[in-house]
């Protein structure tokens, strides 16, 4: 097979958003975090902390009557996995899901990052593990950071601690982007590996 550099340049510079939530920031992980990506090969090309506003939040959580749906059937129908009636219907629970959501990424400090790298949005989301902390693999971010279960956020009537956000596709990751930075806060550099990761001049053969 031929290589291809135009597929190989596009693949290197995927990229997803990660925010590292209150609860993360708050608990000095953040270096910890961020040493994770790194030693994975993403190469971080924008970063920043800040108290995000309400504005930025209700950009983040899109209250589009599809997440509104998508995320409040997930709610609903695990009431009724579980035998239980529903107190309240599929989209009034999205609306309540994206609140304790807004509540939470504007209740302290996020640090924003933009990771860039081959595979970027998979990987990612494969180091975060899956939404609940409590189903998540030992080894993932969620895992080995927290305790969460969504029993304890309901209980608790807050959004799950599940330490980053890390976008889900391409599409996603470009709105989330223009969310977060400014095009003059990406910065494009060579990173000291990438010859390792996206070349064969390493190999130092004549």
């Amino acid at each position: 097979m031929l290589a291809d550099p135009k597929k190989l340049a596009a693949m290197r510079r995927e990229r997803s958003v990660v925010l590292i939530k209150p609860d993360a920031v708050i608990r000095k992980l953040t270096g910890e975090l961020i040493q994770r990506f790194e030693r994975k090969g993403l190469k971080i090309i924008a970063m920043k902390m800040l108290v995000p506003t309400k504005a930025i939040a209700e950009q983040h959580y899109t209250d589009s009557e599809e997440w509104l749906l998508g995320s409040g059937t997930n709610t609903y129908n695990s009431y009724v996995e579980q035998g239980l009636e529903p107190i309240m219907s599929a989209r009034e629970f999205g609306l309540n899901t994206r609140r304790k959501l807004m509540e939470h990424l504007t209740g302290g400090p996020v640090v924003a990052i933009v990771l860039e790298g081959a595979h970027a949005i998979e990987t990612v989301r494969i180091m975060r593990g899956a939404t609940s902390p409590l189903k998540a693999q030992p080894g993932t971010i969620g895992f080995d950071y927290s305790l969460e279960s969504y029993d304890l956020s309901d209980a608790g009537d807050w959004a799950i601690k599940n330490i980053i956000h890390a976008s889900d596709s391409v599409a996603n990751a470009e709105r989330e982007i223009k969310i977060w930075f400014k095009p003059a806060e990406i910065v494009d550099y060579k990173s000291a590996e990438e010859d390792i990761l996206y070349t064969k001049d390493w190999y130092g053969r004549k």
